[in-house]
């Protein structure tokens, strides 16, 4: 009997101790990753930086950055707590411990799948279907924004700049619109168990006024992001027309969330993608790097440096029973 108690408190030793060195691997990894990104990144002029914060004229553009900086992301935790409430009510602090934790666990991940994982940690086992679920019903709303806005960008610059060549557009319009038709036909062919039918289903189930709240906020961060954008570009002097600028913004995300990449790799895709269309428009490349840069470090390393607190944080006990 005792030796069967203290190989169990040994047991639970090992795991707490397993824990220890998984978080702490997960936020030294994240930690290097950006130290790495940071220190490799050319664009980051500290000078030109301290030098244009310190200049009165820009304070607006500095508040309005820093409200949607905070907004994003805040929003996004709104989004959780709005669609995890279908399990069991939580509270705000609870929904961003949830979400900047799993945003950390899912830097190491294409397109952030990791943050699946790092959200179902803090629920039972026989919840974890309906969190990753839930999971994709709250970014799936955001990546359908990023593909109608991005589109319909993507028409309206491409009617004054050449962006992509029609023939490539009009290939690209006819592609989506097959895809979506074979979709809705094979809607009922079920694959270990699950199929577009099974997910519509399951749509129906969640009230209209999650989804509407949803969708509202979807909206909203939406704006929040492609502002924060504008506003640092009007930051940086570029006084090209606003909905250009906007229609800009919209193609480089529709471009980018095509693309898998990681994280922490951020803006050097969105980076990349930006300064092509960026260029068509005549702004200085070199701006849009920086630019590119500093949306990586207010959407990225700024919640993932506050979800590592949470990560390091988190026990499996606070999990629900």
């Amino acid at each position: 009997m005792i030796y069967f108690a203290t190989m169990n408190i040994l047991s639970n030793k090992a795991k707490q101790f397993l824990v220890l060195l998984i978080k702490i691997a997960v936020v030294s990894g994240a930690f290097y990753f950006i130290y790495q990104q940071l220190s490799s990144n050319k664009t980051l002029d500290k000078d030109l930086l301290l030098n244009i914060i310190s200049q009165k004229e820009n304070i607006p553009y500095l508040v309005g950055i820093a409200i949607l900086t905070f907004s994003n992301r805040f929003i996004e935790i709104l989004k959780w707590q709005n669609l995890a409430s279908l399990i069991h009510k939580i509270s705000l602090k609870e929904s961003t411990k949830q979400v900047l934790s799993a945003l950390t666990l899912g830097i190491f991940t294409p397109n952030g799948i990791g943050e699946y994982a790092g959200k179902a940690l803090y629920y039972d086992k026989r919840y974890t279907g309906r969190v990753i679920f839930l999971n994709m019903v709250c970014n799936g709303i955001q990546v359908i924004f990023a593909i109608l806005f991005g589109l319909l960008g993507l028409c309206i610059l491409n009617q004054y700049y050449t962006i992509v060549s029609p023939k490539v557009l009009y290939i690209g319009l006819g592609i989506i619109s097959l895809i979506i038709v074979i979709l809705l036909s094979i809607r009922r062919i079920t694959i270990k168990g699950y199929s577009i039918q099974w997910i519509i289903e399951q749509l129906k189930e969640i009230p209209k006024k999650t989804h509407h709240k949803n969708f509202f906020l979807a909206l909203l961060r939406y704006a929040s992001f492609t502002h924060q954008y504008i506003l640092l570009y009007r930051l940086f002097g570029v006084e090209n027309p606003y909905f250009q600028l906007l229609c800009a913004v919209s193609c480089v995300y529709l471009l980018a969330s095509s693309l898998p990449n990681f994280q922490f790799l951020e803006f050097a895709v969105k980076g990349s993608i930006a300064i092509y269309i960026f260029n068509i428009l005549g702004v200085n490349q070199w701006v849009v790097a920086l630019v590119a840069t500093l949306i990586w470090l207010l959407n990225i390393v700024l919640p993932v440096t506050i979800g590592s607190f949470y990560v390091l944080a988190y026990k499996a006990k606070n999990k629900d029973d």
